[in-house]
């Protein structure tokens, strides 16, 4: 049946033509789908397979009838780097083992940012939380958001500063998924409203692990005296 899908979608091709074909996976394998793309023997393309929750590897075709594949470790980009760790400690005033961000890897200055938290093994809550099952607790993964919307705040387009900058509150927070050592956690925090005069600040948050969203809420800050 295969061999017949794959005929069809030939028909009408040029032979001279370089083909790419995707298999997209489905629960049954009755309902699989097969693509076929044209694409010029110059360019880079890659076909990542996957068959239920397998993971395949990477493969393109640069000839007719030639099957490159490229190992999984060379398969996926690092996370771009907007700020590192270094800058990051500029910014916020905490510190080991309360210092929650890594990377931030994008920022747009005075509304949002997105920073990302990698679950180690070695972060010191694993051996109470808990020593059967590490699960990253989730009131820590709001103080990582929160963080998150420090970078935001405590910058000259918003008027914060590290000695009288606090996270005042928080409502409407969600946890869908657990996050576990090993997940990366990815961050948005965005800049909702802002009200100078008072001294407060509401941001909305959501943090996902592999583009799932694993937690969510309503931040507020508050800029004041000690």
């Amino acid at each position: 049946m295969a061999a017949a899908m794959v005929k069809s979608l030939l028909h009408g091709v040029n032979p001279s033509t370089s083909l790419f074909i995707s298999t997209q996976s489905s629960p049954s394998p009755r309902n699989a789908q097969l693509s076929v793309i044209p694409f010029s023997s110059s360019a880079s393309h890659l076909l990542h397979s996957r068959s239920g929750k397998r993971k395949g590897r990477f493969s393109c075709c640069s000839s007719p009838g030639v099957v490159e594949t490229i190992p999984i470790e060379k398969s996926f980009p690092a996370f771009p780097t907007v700020m590192d760790i270094n800058q990051i400690r500029e910014i916020l005033p905490h510190r080991f083992p309360f210092l929650l961000v890594d990377r931030v890897i994008e920022y747009e200055a005075g509304v949002s940012a997105v920073a990302i938290k990698n679950v180690t093994i070695n972060d010191n809550f694993f051996p109470g939380h808990f020593p059967e099952r590490p699960i990253m607790p989730g009131v820590l993964m709001v103080e990582a958001m929160a963080q998150v919307g420090g970078i935001v705040m405590l910058q000259p387009e918003v008027g914060g500063s590290r000695s009288n900058f606090f996270f005042a509150g928080v409502d409407k927070v969600r946890f869908r998924k657990p996050v576990i050592a090993g997940d990366t956690l990815v961050m948005r925090m965005t800049l909702t409203k802002l009200q100078k005069r008072f001294g407060i600040a509401k941001m909305e948050g959501k943090a996902y692990v592999g583009g799932d969203v694993v937690c969510e809420g309503e931040f507020l800050m508050a800029m004041g005296s000690e």
